[in-house]
């Protein structure tokens, strides 16, 4: 996956988790998480890259924090309109 996509899950009409996939190397897959800010945890790959965001409670989600983690690792920020999906859910 070379982009970011944001993907929203519900059961029964009501909101479930949020997964942000970040681009990944083919053959990525998680080999830890760590919980990055309430409600937030971020997958890595063996190698320590970020692949992904699961976003357990959009209320609490922290765009100065994930932006953080984001640019450090060399990708680029979100904007509020990226995670505007999460206010409708």
């Amino acid at each position: 996956m070379k982009q970011s996509e944001l993907v929203i899950t519900y059961r029964k009409g009501r909101f479930l988790a949020a997964y942000f996939y970040l681009p990944r190397r083919e053959g990525d897959a998680s080999a830890r998480t760590e919980e990055l800010a309430q409600g937030l945890l971020v997958d890595f790959a063996e190698d320590g890259r970020p692949i992904g965001v699961e976003i357990l409670s959009p209320e609490e989600v922290d765009l100065p924090g994930l932006n953080a983690l984001l640019v450090r690792e060399g990708l680029e920020p979100l904007t509020a309109e990226d995670l505007a999906p999460l206010t409708a859910a």
